[in-house]
């Protein structure tokens, strides 16, 4: 094992859903060597729940257990992949794969930890495996999701929803909001907030004065004004022309169709997409396992997997660990940065 001398970021990692693949993917992680070479991930969940997972799924079992007081005396002294045992749920009653205000609301706690724990700067960074929105909403929490769960609880002033691939960065203006409610929630300053913010990360992460493309938000960028209500004109591209003023290298509004073709990938470090699908389909199709997503604008690193709980596959042994390993990886890197 290479690099045994150098001190890993403490890195907390969220359980995610109980019912979900979030039990799995963690076991996957803490029984993955070659995280140690980066980081050191403690797990923020339910030990019990994950011992079941293990038995069920044929995975290693954690090694290290922690209890919440040797978790308060000793987590600047941890140097190898744990769990903290965060009490609460009912490991034995439940049913994996079905969706339920149980689940929802003790996903909702192991991020509250992970936060608490990341004010206090007891780690360096957040990685999360995927919560359920459906369950979240029958347990009465009634954020969207995570990136708005960090920014409120962590006072942002102003954040963004990223994902980061070895070839591409994606940022999105508007996150979980219906479509009726996208136009409304375009403006100017949130345009250009999204672009500063993408356009420090995308620096600091690949080492140089990045390129930016900012996409428009209808068919051909809206054809001169011919398709929508003229908001290539009236927001999108006065927001790109004030980062310009800011001395940000950024082109647009491009068309989204041709945006993401690979000739355009080639010359474009960053994209910046006005609603969730806009952005997250092409990169889905192109990075779905590699990708990583991130919250721009936190005091801490924030990172998470990019795919949900995968309710169908749940506990089957069948889950797919390689995004949650690059969630980490990720947030390792950005600690350093």
């Amino acid at each position: 094992m290479t690099g045994t001398h150098m001190p890993k970021p403490l890195i907390a990692v969220t359980m995610g859903d109980p019912a979900g693949v979030g039990p799995e993917i963690c076991l996957r992680l803490l029984a993955d060597e070659t995280v140690r070479d980066f980081a050191t991930p403690v797990v923020f969940g339910d030990a019990r729940l994950l011992a079941r997972c293990a038995r069920q799924t044929g995975l290693p079992p954690p090694k290290r257990i922690l209890g919440e007081i040797e978790w308060e005396e000793k987590c600047a002294g941890i140097d190898e992949p744990a769990v903290l045992d965060v009490f609460g749920f009912d490991a034995e009653g439940f049913v994996p794969g079905i969706v339920s205000a149980r689940t929802g609301a003790a996903g909702y706690r192991y991020v509250e930890k992970t936060i608490e724990a990341a004010l206090a700067r007891k780690v360096a960074a957040v990685a999360t495996a995927p919560l359920n929105k459906e369950a979240l909403h029958a347990a009465g929490i009634t954020y969207p999701g995570h990136t708005e769960m960090f920014a409120s609880k962590m006072a942002a002033e102003r954040s963004c929803m990223t994902f980061f691939t070895e070839d591409m960065i994606v940022s999105l203006v508007t996150v979980h909001i219906g479509y009726q409610d996208v136009v409304p929630a375009l403006t100017k300053e949130r345009i250009l907030d999204v672009i500063e913010l993408t356009a420090d990360a995308a620096r600091r992460v690949r080492g140089r004065k990045p390129r930016l493309a900012v996409l428009g938000l209808n068919p051909h960028a809206g054809e001169h004004g011919l398709f929508g209500e003229g908001e290539e004109e009236r927001v999108i591209l006065p927001a790109i022309e004030a980062a310009r003023a800011k001395s940000i290298t950024v082109e647009g509004p491009l068309p989204p169709d041709t945006a993401f073709i690979a000739a355009k990938r080639r010359v474009i470090d960053a994209y910046v997409c006005m609603y969730h699908d806009q952005g997250l389909i092409p990169l889905k199709a192109l990075a779905f396992d590699t990708a990583v997503n991130t919250t721009l604008g936190l005091p801490v690193p924030r990172t998470s997997v990019d795919h949900g709980t995968a309710c169908d596959i749940a506990w089957q042994g069948k889950a797919n660990g390689r995004s949650l390993f690059e969630a980490v990886k990720l947030a390792a890197r950005m600690c350093a940065i």
